[in-house]
């Protein structure tokens, strides 16, 4: 997924955010709230992992594929919802770049 693909989801759901929830999947989500949010969020988690598990023993990574892009919607929608967007993640993604994952994880017990 390029950047422009999240940029252009982000912006899809910024306009969606506040628009009539009986029109928009997105808005009645943002009109139940962020508990509602969590929710869709750990549910496509637990399904992205079924999935994941179903993709090892078969082969087929279509389920796993489909599982992760809802995975990664909703939980697009939750950063929306929070004020923030894919920009956010894929800055502290970049951050990560030269962090070694083993020294980043060590600098978290000492802080």
């Amino acid at each position: 997924m390029s950047d422009a693909v999240l940029q252009q989801l982000s912006e899809i759901l910024k306009i969606r955010k506040s628009a009539a929830a009986d029109d928009s999947y997105v808005a009645s989500l943002h009109q139940e709230g962020l508990n509602k949010i969590l929710e869709k969020v750990g549910e496509e988690s637990f399904e992205t992992i079924l999935a994941a598990k179903d993709a090892e023993h078969s082969g087929d990574n279509t389920k796993v594929i489909y599982e992760t892009a809802d995975l990664w919607f909703h939980s697009l929608v939750m950063l929306s919802h929070l004020g923030e967007d894919s920009a956010s993640v894929l800055n502290e993604l970049e951050r990560r770049f030269d962090l070694s994952g083993l020294k980043e994880k060590a600098q978290r017990k000492t802080d």
